[in-house]
């Protein structure tokens, strides 16, 4: 049998980049509205073919204000982002989030507390300091996986593979991953909304259990299992996550019952 779900009114979004991915929980029960303009712009294709368009190693990384149209294409170029206006702050709404190292939070333009839209950010360091500039900058969820990536934003060395070029006034800090680069060298970032990794057992007439879960990609997804809840749980597979279902067979599930869980590094 397959253990019973936990029950997360809270989302997932996971933002793959040529450096790795992140996993991020949202905070849709304390910031709904924040979340759900944020969800908004993933699901209507606005995200699509952004990029990390701010880099500031110890402070943020930043996006969602530009994409390149004609990715991948001789016709390549900037454009902004299409945006379906500006929200209210919920800096204070259900629980109030600190700016700290690996939380998500909406930008605006400074001295405007409801001017945010479409830019986001992620804090590199414990950012406290920006929960008390013009009402709060709102933090609307927290990374799960990927620490390693946010690191290597914080790394400053020459041997990091990560440059940046000056466009302006509008991209001073743009992140590159080559020191001649060209727009395919842009730190993209692909957005996807995967649920919650659950699994579930299908009891087959020998005995056997057929498990499947929903996978989430580049991560490894791990299927544990117990008897009886209470002893230590043991791992059943490795393996690396293809963001779709995965099926798995315990052919030795037939002397006792077992709960199974899917656990994601």
């Amino acid at each position: 049998m397959s253990a019973p779900p936990l029950i997360r009114a809270d989302s997932l979004v996971q933002i793959h980049t040529p450096l790795g991915d992140l996993l991020l929980q949202l905070y849709d029960a304390d910031k709904p509205a924040t979340v759900g303009n944020f969800k908004r712009y993933i699901t209507n294709g606005l995200f699509r073919d952004t990029m990390v368009q701010r880099w500031e190693p110890g402070f943020v990384i930043q996006g969602g204000g530009y994409w390149i149209t004609n990715r991948n294409t001789t016709n390549a170029d900037f454009s902004t982002v299409v945006t379906f206006g500006n929200i209210t702050n919920e800096f204070n709404v259900g629980r109030t989030f600190s700016n700290t190292y690996g939380t998500i939070a909406m930008a605006r333009v400074g001295g405007q507390t409801n001017s945010a839209n479409s830019e986001w950010f992620i804090n590199l360091t414990n950012n406290a300091f920006l929960d008390g500039v013009d009402g709060g900058f709102t933090v609307f969820g927290t990374t799960l996986l990927g620490t390693n990536l946010l690191n290597r934003f914080n790394d400053t060395s020459t041997s990091n593979g990560i440059w940046y070029v000056n466009l302006g006034t509008a991209l001073p800090t743009l992140p590159v991953l080559s020191s001649a680069p060209t727009l395919n060298d842009l730190v993209y970032t692909d957005f996807s909304l995967p649920a919650w990794p659950q699994v579930t057992a299908h009891l087959n007439a020998d005995g056997t259990r057929l498990l499947s879960w929903n996978s989430l990609s580049n991560f490894v997804n791990n299927v544990d299992f117990t008897t009886n809840l209470v002893a230590p749980w043991q791992t059943l597979v490795s393996t690396n996550g293809t963001g779709g279902e995965m099926q798995l067979l315990d052919t030795n599930a037939t002397a006792t019952p077992r709960f199974y869980r899917v656990r994601v590094e």
